[in-house]
């Protein structure tokens, strides 16, 4: 007697929300405990840190490089963060979604919207505080940003939220665990959507 088989898609995850949400918590817990998943790495124009690796940490390229990626249309995104440009290779991505792992995506709705139009099947979650005030209290215990910086992050905030309806899932970080299950709970229904299926199911 033949059995089924599980057949799972691969595709681009975005991560995208306010500075403070607790993007970065979430998604190192996913990939932790998701190996399907593989975070993403991006070429940037800054020199490395620390103990930073190249090809592990970021691509590290010259300003000439990374304008020849941008003209050819070799990038998935980009953006400019501190006078240094950042952007995802294609290559990177697509060859790791051919393997079947997912690119995970902690970037900002710019980015996340660039993403979109060039891959329409990705998916694009959105994570929220549980609350402004929840949210300003996370980014004042920081100690990294003066009370006008953090105003600014707000602001910048209500201003990503316009762009919400342009993303396909809403999160809110109130626990951390409730956010990481049902941000796993969205990959696991994606990855069993029949048409990421190349092809009749196999049975």
């Amino acid at each position: 007697m033949e059995r089924w088989t599980r057949k799972e898609a691969a595709f681009p995850v975005v991560v995208s929300g306010p500075s403070g949400v607790g993007k970065t918590s979430l998604v190192d817990r996913l990939l932790l405990q998701d190996p399907r998943c593989i975070r993403s790495v991006s070429a940037t124009t800054r020199p490395p840190r620390g103990d930073e690796v190249d090809g592990r940490s970021y691509f590290f390229v010259s300003d000439q490089r990374f304008r020849e990626l941008e003209e050819k249309g070799d990038l998935a995104e980009l953006a400019v963060y501190n006078g240094a440009w950042y952007g995802t290779p294609k290559a990177f991505l697509e060859a790791k979604v051919a393997s079947g792992l997912s690119v995970v995506l902690n970037i900002e709705v710019q980015g996340g919207l660039q993403v979109r139009r060039h891959y329409p099947n990705a998916v694009l979650i959105f994570v929220l505080p549980p609350s402004w005030e929840d949210l300003r209290a996370r980014l004042l215990g920081r100690g990294t940003d003066t009370p006008e910086a953090v105003d600014g992050r707000i602001r910048r905030a209500h201003e990503e939220l316009c762009e919400i309806e342009r993303y396909d899932y809403v999160i809110v970080n109130d626990l951390l665990d409730s956010c990481v299950a049902d941000l796993s709970a969205i990959l696991r229904a994606e990855r069993r959507r029949v048409s990421r299926l190349k092809g009749p199911p196999a049975w």
